[in-house]
């Protein structure tokens, strides 16, 4: 997988650092001209290895290089992006479907159930509709409050027509509009870790969620 955004140049190479020339606090480096917090004297324009300024500087194959805009239940709009620094658990949805999306619902819970507590703060679980005509974020809060799924860890979005078929083929997940309440659709869920990268995925409805659950714990222990 490929994720190439057009405002993803590698900015790093034009990064300026900057240290105090008598070197009062090591090797420690800043980002901005100013003056050294112990000599006073100003720092000095120097050279250095862009990865110790850009510490959240994401890959070419995270999907946070993606920026459509997406809405939440709470009808507050975000970029992908917004997400970072969380392991992400996805699936794709729509809140009329009535045969596989309540068991894809129930294998996220599930999923949930499994997750000790304290790992919990450092996940999101997100529902993404394949539906964003009729998947208001009104229809997505009043879907998550009667799915128990309002709590902090649950994030619905809504999207536009471009950007869910942008991500769902990152995902390599197939949709197609069979009527005009609904759509036949792959069942997966997948796993990112906290910069966007995938980490796993697990297809079918009612599996086995063993490895799903595994690759969750091993991303969220520290």
């Amino acid at each position: 997988m490929l994720l190439v955004s057009c405002n993803s140049s590698k900015k790093s190479d034009d990064v300026s650092a900057y240290q105090c020339p008598m070197q009062c606090e090591g090797e420690k480096m800043y980002s901005k001209p100013g003056t050294c917090s112990v000599c006073k004297m100003d720092l000095k324009l120097v050279e250095a290895d862009s990865k110790v300024l850009n510490t959240d500087e994401i890959s070419e194959t995270s999907i946070f290089n993606l920026t459509s805009k997406w809405h939440t239940e709470e009808n507050e709009t975000i970029e992908l992006t917004d997400l970072k620094g969380k392991t992400l658990v996805i699936v794709m949805i729509y809140t009329s479907c009535k045969a596989a999306c309540p068991r894809l619902v129930a294998d996220m819970r599930n999923i949930e159930a499994q997750i000790p507590k304290e790992n919990l703060d450092k996940l999101n679980f997100v529902l993404i509709s394949i539906d964003p005509e009729n998947d208001t974020p009104e229809r997505l809060k009043a879907f998550a409050i009667e799915n128990y799924m309002n709590s902090g860890q649950w994030t619905f979005l809504q999207g536009t027509e471009s950007g869910v078929r942008e991500f769902a083929n990152v995902l390599a997940m197939k949709y197609k509009q069979i009527s005009p309440i609904d759509f036949s659709h792959s069942n997966i869920i997948s796993v990112f870790n906290s910069k966007g990268e995938l980490a796993h995925q697990q297809e079918g409805l009612g599996v086995d969620s063993k490895e799903t659950v595994a690759t969750i714990l091993e991303l969220t222990q520290n």
